[in-house]
């Protein structure tokens, strides 16, 4: 599959195609992506692969982890917004086995949410892997958080 480039619909139709980008991405993780202890050394590795780049207008981009590296939609290697990141988080730690993990979805009101970021427990700590922060585990304030198990 790789990329999903669909107009904007609803969070169900980009919470579907997570998904979707996360089952295609498992394979490259297992073979060309590194192994980490935790998830600290994770996000500190990924957070020098990936660029930040806001979607076409309009327009959901969702992309695999092969996708976003090796023939990314912005033909800059890494380059995606924060759902794209999400996907390489959440393939990443199904990969490494660390599958208590949850999809938090925020924003400015209960219908409209403007950020995705993904977390995972640890050793009995939970951490916010969220790419588009400079610092690990410092999630985003928003009025409305919604947390979805993975």
């Amino acid at each position: 599959m790789g990329v999903s480039f669909v107009p904007y619909k609803d969070i169900n139709q980009v919470m579907t195609g997570i998904r979707r980008q996360v089952i295609d991405s498992l394979e490259f993780c297992v073979n060309e992506m590194p192994r980490f202890e935790d998830p600290r050394q994770m996000w500190e590795f990924l957070k020098t692969m990936v660029t930040y780049k806001h979607d076409p207008p309009g327009v959901e981009l969702l992309q695999s982890v092969p996708t976003l590296f090796q023939n990314n939609y912005w033909g800059i290697s890494g380059a995606g917004d924060c759902d794209c990141f999400s996907i390489l988080v959440l393939a990443m730690c199904t990969v490494h086995n660390w599958n208590d993990q949850e999809i938090i979805l925020a924003g400015r009101s209960k219908t409209a949410p403007v950020h995705i970021w993904t977390t995972v427990k640890h050793n009995g700590r939970r951490y916010c892997m969220d790419l588009t922060q400079p610092f690990f585990n410092y999630p985003r304030t928003y009025k409305y958080v919604q947390c979805l198990e993975v």
